[in-house]
């Protein structure tokens, strides 16, 4: 290993492709004397993942000193003997990289740890978690990307989550980047993926504060799924969570969410409320689903005949008819009747229908 390397990586919190659009490359410094360790971190991070960082190595505190008059950082991973001679106006976020070995260097108590020896996925994860928090959200210069479909029903167990998921790895499945947004007060995620990562509790926070990169943030916690490639996130921590969310932060979440996918498709609850209209307001296209249930049947005409709103989103709507329920053609131009698929298998169901052509 050489003193001075920087290596281009195209780093990817999700392992996840990007199909288009650039990202802005955060300048990472790793600072440390144990080259095995660096060349492993950083092949690693060249192998494995594929967004933009740009990471610069050194070696030795000459070669710390030499980086750090260059240019500045926004994230630098010092080494114990590295970072007492740092000088900190050229990086915007230090951390000590600590292997839990030995004492903790005489620090200043705002530099955060990160703990050397875990999985990369993970550390880099955290460290770009670290980093939204710090950092003014890039949202105001970007122009959104995504298609946004919205997936809503009056009524409960109609098949929404079904009908969004499936249509969601149809997509994925066309080699569009997806991202699955449940908006549910009661989140169904964990009975359709792993929730292995951090929960969505955290980009809630952010949007309440008003402070920070939402949109590095999403990337840094957002999960994908091997067998569908969906990408999605972990539930949230409690119910209140998602409870408090104001309709100025559903745009927000929104407009963040959709600048970092190709497509997004947003899980919403059961009521027509000021959020939903907002999600509506945002949505190229809307996924109203039905059954045959009396029930679904009964509201769904309340709502079509008896709620303005019905009328504000009719141009951008399409009526899933899902079970074999029969339909009013007369309310919609767009009809989309799934078949019926035999089976108590959720997410066989979805798989089975995502071969479904959903449309436009």
């Amino acid at each position: 290993m050489t003193d001075k390397k920087t290596v281009c990586i195209l780093l990817n919190l999700t392992n996840c492709k990007r199909k288009a659009g650039a990202e802005v490359k955060l300048q990472l410094l790793i600072a440390t004397d144990d080259c095995d360790y660096a060349d492993h971190l950083s092949n690693t991070l060249a192998g494995d993942h594929a967004d933009a960082i740009e990471v610069s190595v050194c070696s030795s505190l000459e070669n710390l000193h030499e980086h750090l008059d260059a240019r500045e950082f926004d994230v630098a991973l010092l080494e114990a003997t590295m970072i007492e001679s740092a000088d900190m106006q050229s990086i915007h976020l230090p951390l000590l990289l600590w292997s839990e070995e030995g004492n903790i260097p005489n620090i200043p108590g705002e530099i955060k740890k990160i703990r050397k020896y875990q999985r990369i996925s993970t550390m880099v994860s955290s460290i770009l978690e670290l980093y939204a928090g710090e950092t003014a959200s890039e949202c105001d210069s970007c122009t959104k990307r995504a298609q946004i479909t919205a997936v809503w029903s009056p009524v409960g167990g109609a098949g929404k989550t079904t009908t969004a998921l499936a249509y969601s790895a149809g997509k994925a499945s066309e080699g569009k980047q997806v991202m699955y947004l449940n908006l549910e007060p009661f989140s169904s995620v964990s009975a359709y993926f792993s929730e292995t990562g951090k929960s969505v509790s955290s980009v809630f926070e952010m949007l309440e504060i008003g402070k920070g990169n939402i949109k590095m943030l999403i990337r840094s916690i957002r999960l994908q799924d091997n067998a569908s490639e969906i990408t999605y996130f972990c539930r949230p921590d409690n119910f209140d969570d998602m409870n408090i969310l104001t309709s100025e932060n559903i745009a927000a979440l929104i407009d963040a969410c959709s600048e970092v996918t190709d497509e997004l498709v947003i899980d919403m609850s059961s009521v027509c409320d000021e959020r939903t209209r907002k999600v509506f307001e945002h949505a190229d296209r809307i996924l109203l689903v039905t059954d045959t249930t009396h029930t679904a049947q009964i509201k769904f005409s309340q709502f079509a005949s008896q709620h303005n709103t019905f009328q504000r989103i009719k141009s951008k709507a399409a009526l899933v008819a899902n079970k074999g329920a029969m339909v009013n053609e007369s309310l919609v131009d767009d009809i989309i009747c799934l078949p019926l698929v035999q089976s108590t298998d959720t997410v066989a169901v979805y798989k089975t229908l995502s071969s479904f052509k959903f449309g436009n």
